[in-house]
């Protein structure tokens, strides 16, 4: 087929692979199958081919399967499951060597590294003769700046030389690996994958981002037999770095060009240079010897935006012409932007395959079961989760809705939810983190609309409990994910009346509805039950009934105070329930009743929810009083599972757009009495926490009896973090609306007159 005539849009297949990295920190080796538990679980690979992806990237590292040699190398492991994807008829893109520099007795700087990767290739292609893709190395280039120019990983260089010996012996080893691979199999295609991004920058950093957006095809050129005496890189490498002349010279001489060229592309991937670094923290302020410039993402500082997954891949494509695929698509986020992302890139993709007869071959859902601690760049084992295709925090993996989206792609090319009406983040204004920056040519980006308004024809949520702290913090964070919806007082909409619901839903055509109303004052509710049984029971019902007929979905809360508090341990879902007192029965029979009418629905328990939005929950009341240099009396034998409010809405809105059913726990981790809590949150602020009166719950006098342990966890996975890091949240959300006030009292304007 000639250069540029339209290819059919339904060649583009689906792809998918699992985040594999095994790298080393000093004399750690940081594993992620064994982090997301896939290292044990064969059965995950039948979820995988469920999802319809003609192609799996897999791994069958060398450092797992032969750390201390081939000799005494373990192949059980990759044997067991090759052979389960042969059965399934999954065509695995085989790595060898995913973001890591080999067992300990070598490394990425080691002279022989080439051929020892290279003689673990051939053992695996003798093994596996069927096996016809590989990878011997992910992303040589990003490896070695990681590895030898920014110190993150083994052999932490921070300079041009160990970067450069780095990337050279990399792409050596590529070269040497295939040859080994095709003595066993001629047919074998080589796929290799590079992160490919692209540097912007001020007039006067011009030279540098051009050196740059050199530098990011590197790899590429010189397994292609590019870099020659005329090639742009050629006295950076061989004057700057002191590689060899001969060494480059045998690239030339023995090209490896890939079969297929793996994209993987990730919003942080392109970037802005700017000398005017008081516009930015000190944190992010570097330089070259020539100029002090920061490095920041493109996305949070350029107002036209970035050049995108589509202009990117047709760069690539005109300076190779050779096939490419999208070889990763993940971004941690939340949920309807990890949507918003894949289907940009899968429609970027499959347009410039349709339109623009690019040779572009598959898109890959990566981190099929997310990712760990990428956060950190994979420099420190903190527990930072992102969830991909499934998430595994529950012991199993559990499909979200990217799940759903692929597995639509596969089968039709198309996919369809209501999150996807909005924009991601990366095409609205509030992306900007400093001021912004032009660079040419000028893209078109998408404003951000005003708090609680519908965006176009975009199907909204609605939120009614419009003046409660957790309808208000609904609110606030669609308005944050861009998700469009309605919040609504009881006056728009009384949920435990039938007809005020139907007007509503009729109105707006709602896609689901988060009930965040009811009747919360639990002592009042011992002399007002008939009121809190309305609100809170039949109010809930008769949402669950209006959406059951209209085909929305429904999320609604409940609250530990559907135990009794005699199990001695943490509570789980499916523990039965027995309230104490008349909120709680209302709560239970809230469960009860919609559970009937709406099986569909999904019901959040949660627990003495704290945020930093509302001045009246209790520890903002306790810092207050703390603060004050006053008193805080509080229980000492009760005991729950403090719940952050931000973490509570987020994780609630994923599991809403997962399709999620049923009752789930949402608390965060940790289990501590009233007082210990606030003593706990005194500490942490600085304040005295020997002002904090710890008594016991008979002698507050509360009207209605309390739990005694009401700590909630779950049987469906742990979804919100540890009660510390919520609470350092907490704390520094708190500080800067302390400061954002005082500046708008004037404090700010003081400092500027006098300067």
């Amino acid at each position: 087929m000639s250069r540029g005539a339209p290819l059919p849009a339904s060649a583009l297949e689906l792809w998918a692979g699992v985040e594999c990295t095994v790298n080393r920190v000093r004399d750690n080796f940081y594993d992620q199958l064994e982090r997301n538990g896939h290292a044990g679980r064969i059965e995950d690979l039948d979820l995988f081919a469920g999802l319809g992806a003609r192609a799996l990237r897999y791994p069958v590292l060398w450092e797992r399967t032969a750390p201390e040699g081939l000799e005494r190398a373990d192949w059980s492991w990759p044997d067991a499951r090759l052979a389960r994807l042969r059965e399934l008829g999954v065509r695995p893109i085989v790595g060898l060597l995913h973001h890591g520099s080999g067992p300990r007795h070598t490394s990425l700087v080691d002279p022989a590294f080439p051929e020892k990767l290279a003689e673990y290739a051939h053992a695996v292609a003798e093994r596996y003769p069927w096996v016809d893709a590989y990878t011997p190395v992910n992303e040589p280039l990003t490896t070695a700046r990681f590895s030898g120019l920014y110190g993150h990983w083994y052999p932490h260089g921070r300079d041009n030389a160990t970067f450069a010996r780095a990337l050279v012996g990399q792409c050596r080893a590529t070269a040497l690996a295939m040859r080994a691979i095709r003595e066993s199999n001629p047919r074998a295609q080589l796929v290799q994958t590079e992160d490919l991004g692209k540097t912007f920058s001020t007039r006067t950093l011009h030279y540098q981002a051009e050196f740059e957006n050199t530098r990011r095809w590197a790899s590429l050129d010189l397994l292609c037999g590019r870099v020659t005496r005329e090639h742009a890189l050629w006295d950076y490498f061989t004057r700057v770095c002191g590689i060899g002349e001969a060494e480059l010279e045998w690239f030339a001489a023995n090209p490896c060009p890939p079969d297929i060229i793996g994209i993987n592309h990730y919003l942080t991937s392109e970037r802005f240079l700017d000398e005017r670094v008081g516009r930015y923290p000190d944190r992010a302020v570097g330089g070259n010897g020539q100029h002090r410039y920061v490095d920041v993402e493109a996305v949070r500082v350029c107002a036209e935006g970035t050049a995108g997954p589509r202009v990117l891949l047709r760069e690539a494509w005109e300076r190779y012409e050779i096939p490419l695929a999208v070889t990763e698509v993940h971004l941690g986020c939340t949920r309807e932007e990890q949507l918003r992302w894949f289907k940009e890139v899968w429609d970027a993709a499959r347009t410039l395959r349709r339109d623009d007869g690019v040779d572009l071959r598959a898109v890959t859902a990566w981190s099929l079961l997310g990712a760990f601690d990428w956060c950190s760049l994979l420099t420190r084992c903190t527990g930072k989760y992102e969830p991909g295709v499934f998430d595994v925090r529950g012991g199993s993996p559990r499909p979200t809705a990217l799940a759903r989206m692929i597995g639509d792609l596969s089968a039709t090319g198309e996919h369809e939810h209501p999150a996807l009406d909005s924009p991601g983040w990366w095409r609205r204004l509030e992306r900007l983190q400093y001021p912004p920056a032009r660079r040419q040519p000028a893209m078109k980006t998408t404003t951000k609309r005003g708090l609680d308004m519908r965006r176009g024809d975009a199907r909204p949520l609605i939120i009614n409990g419009a003046t409660g702290t957790l309808g208000r913090a609904f609110a606030r964070l669609c308005d944050l994910r861009g998700l469009p919806y309605r919040l609504l007082t009881r006056a728009e909409m009384d949920i435990a009346d039938a007809r005020s619901v139907e007007h509503a839903l009729a109105e707006f055509e709602p896609w689901a509805v988060v009930n965040t109303a009811g009747y919360v004052r639990v002592d009042d509710a011992e002399r007002e039950a008939e009121k809190c049984m309305r609100e809170n029971a039949e109010g809930a019902a008769t949402l669950a009934e209006a959406c059951a007929r209209r085909g929305a979905a429904l999320l609604t809360f409940s609250s530990d105070l559907v135990f009794d508090g005699t199990k001695g341990s943490p509570y789980v879902e499916s523990d039965e329930v027995s309230p104490l007192n008349v909120y709680g029965r209302s709560k239970a029979e809230a469960e009860r009743r919609v559970s009937e009418l709406l099986p569909s629905a999904l019901v959040v328990r949660t627990s003495a929810f704290f945020g930093p939005w509302d001045e009246y929950n209790f520890i903002t009341l306790a810092l207050a009083a703390l603060g004050e240099g006053r008193e805080f009396v509080a229980a000492s034998d009760l005991i729950v599972s403090p719940t952050y409010v931000p973490d509570l809405v987020n994780a609630s809105l994923d599991l809403l757009i997962d399709g999620e059913r049923g009752i789930w726990h949402l608390a965060n981790e940790g289990a501590l009495s009233w007082a210990e809590l606030a003593r706990r949150a005194a500490r942490l602020a600085g304040f005295d926490a020997n002002l904090v009166e710890a008594r016991p719950a008979a002698s507050l006098k509360f009207a209605a009896p309390r739990s005694p342990y009401g700590v909630l966890a779950s049987e469906r996975g742990q979804l919100l973090p540890s009660l510390e890091d919520a609470l350092g949240r907490y704390l520094n959300e708190r500080e800067t609306r302390v400061a954002a006030l005082s500046m708008a009292a004037g404090g700010g304007g003081l400092q500027e007159r006098a300067g």
